[in-house]
């Protein structure tokens, strides 16, 4: 892999597996960091943390007893069932999280069944049980869309405006319904962040974020900047070849 340092994290670029290889190492060197009471890892939607989740489930790449001792739970999550193809957690559940046998009570899916801002709030209590007041997560998967959204933070969401001075909300988004998400401000509470950015479908979009005179409402990854220190993109040579 190689380094570059950014105004919005470090950005290392390799192969598919060894970034995958790589957010285990550095979620798992967290956690043995951190003195937790309870280790909070949260994940994302999209395809590749989905094959990420069978990689690691195949390989047995995620130590057992970091499985064992972790709580888990999803970044921003669709108003969906969580047995549907379009949960971010569900996906997580049925391709990780079941089969590799984590505990249920260490298995915290945003409460779908509510309604968007009880959702919230309820995820908000369940979050603010696990950590110390301050933290989101100890460590925060997020992705990057081609049109540089990232959680759900999409082009033009009022949540880059203003967020309450919360950690995660409900945020009605044009054409997509309603999300839960972490906020700006949650990802400045987190004590890792990475963003996993595969293939050449992500390479003007990465361009723009990192290179790019967008502003934020038009690239909203750009947000990361205001947490650069604790943000690590991982990212193959596809998404990177529109990079100077």
């Amino acid at each position: 892999m190689t380094e570059k340092q950014t105004d919005y994290g470090r950005l290392l670029i390799g192969e598919k597996m060894e970034l995958f290889a790589e957010a285990v190492r550095l979620a798992v060197a967290q956690k043995e960091a951190s003195e937790s009471t309870n280790f909070t890892w949260a994940f994302t939607g999209g395809s590749t943390p989905q094959a990420w989740y069978q990689w690691a489930a195949e390989t047995d790449a995620i130590p057992a007893e970091v499985l064992a001792s972790t709580h888990f739970t999803v970044s921003d999550e669709r108003c969906v069932p969580l047995n549907s193809d379009e949960s971010n957690f569900g996906n997580a559940e049925r391709k990780l999280l079941a089969p590799k046998s984590v505990p249920v009570e260490h298995r915290h899916p945003w409460v779908v069944a509510y309604e968007p801002e009880k959702a919230a709030e309820a995820y908000r209590r369940t979050m603010q049980l696990l950590n110390p007041p301050g933290k989101a997560y100890d460590v925060c998967f997020l992705g990057m869309g081609d049109d540089a959204h990232t959680a759900s933070f999409f082009p033009g969401s009022e949540l880059l405006k203003s967020d309450g001075s919360v950690f995660f909300a409900a945020v009605d988004t044009p054409q997509k319904g309603w999300r839960l998400t972490i906020t700006p401000t949650g990802l400045q509470a987190c004590g890792l962040i990475v963003v996993m950015t595969l293939g050449a479908g992500k390479a003007e979009a990465l361009k723009r974020v990192l290179e790019g005179d967008d502003a934020l409402l038009d690239a909203p990854s750009k947000i990361l900047k205001t947490c650069a220190d604790k943000v690590v993109w991982l990212v193959d040579e596809a998404a990177a070849s529109q990079l100077s």
